[in-house]
């Protein structure tokens, strides 16, 4: 299967470019092809162009009205077991074979910057990694496992280094040994007749489920570890010593709190913004030059028009 061909071997009109084309082709953005066309791909296919506008703003209803129930719902009323199981059910059956790539993706990604960190911190750390190789395991509750991982890791390396005193800085020979690229094929991925559904549209419909089979504590930590990518990128800026070329996300300030509204449209900016980082890490490992400061205004501008805009 090439991964490729449908946007290389696409004629180009000049009086009617085609926009995902470019996008492809350019190459300012720090993801790989086959990762940048798969994106791209998704993007532009029609559940997200007429799906997603409707599903949109029910998402954000139901978020809304899922927040009052929660309000006579006994305090620790949660099941996380079902929301797994029917996270993975779905997954497996209506979401289109790129999104559930990128999704399986994400948990290989975040463990293998998680796991650069601390392998470059001058203190010891000890990591949990998430690496599934099916769909199938994501019932072992992985997606709370992703949210407490990344918490967690945040606290233990920083109690390290208060502990001892110590900071994060430049390592003059940083180990990268752990950032691989992940064995997930896109081929392997179901592809049945009912495998349709996008990323985006796919997340704006897990948001309100999620928020509903989960405590409401644990749904807030989960929307705003969203906050913490600014975070890990400086950690990566401070050991590799290159500031300008890490910090180009959408997500801001860990310290000011988003509503859980967005937390859909903020997660897919999360899981760009992984692979991006990755990329670079990627890139870096292999002696290439990380990309210039001069860039990184125009890659957000990238993630801005891959993303969509959010109403």
């Amino acid at each position: 299967m090439d991964k490729h061909k449908d946007f290389l071997d696409q004629p180009w009109d000049e009086r009617d470019p085609d926009p995902w084309l470019a996008l492809y082709l350019d190459q300012s953005t720090p993801l790989p092809d086959a990762v940048k066309a798969a994106w791209l791909r998704d993007c532009s296919s029609s559940s997200r162009q007429y799906l997603l506008p409707f599903l949109r703003p029910l998402a954000r209803l139901s978020i809304i009205a899922i927040q009052i129930l929660k309000v006579v719902l006994p305090k620790r009323w949660a099941h996380s077991r079902l929301l797994h199981k029917v996270l993975a059910f779905s997954m497996n059956t209506f979401v289109s074979p790129e999104a559930n790539w990128l999704i399986m993706r994400h948990f290989h990604l975040g463990s293998h910057i998680l796991a650069f960190v601390a392998a470059n911190a001058p203190t010891p750390v000890k990591t949990a990694p998430i690496e599934p190789a099916c769909i199938d395991d994501i019932q072992d509750e992985l997606f709370l496992k992703h949210d407490l991982n990344l918490f967690n890791f945040v606290i233990r390396l920083n109690q390290a280094l208060r502990a001892e005193g110590k900071e994060l800085g430049p390592v003059a020979e940083p180990d990268f040994t752990m950032v691989t690229e992940p064995t997930l094929r896109l081929e392997d991925m179901p592809c049945g007749p009912l495998n349709k559904l996008d990323l985006q549209s796919a997340i704006e419909v897990y948001t309100p489920v999620y928020q509903l089979l989960l405590t409401d504590h644990d749904f807030w930590r989960a929307s705003n570890s969203l906050q913490l990518d600014e975070t890990l990128a400086i950690y990566c800026a401070k050991i590799l010593a290159t500031p300008e070329h890490l910090v180009m996300l959408n997500n801001k300030h860990p310290l000011v709190p988003l509503s859980t509204l967005r937390a859909g449209h903020r997660l897919v900016l999360h899981g760009l913004s992984t692979e991006m980082l990755h990329c670079l890490l990627m890139r870096m490992a292999s002696g290439e030059q990380p990309v210039p400061a001069r860039e990184i205004a125009r890659m957000q501008r990238v993630v801005e028009t891959v993303s969509g805009p959010v109403p």
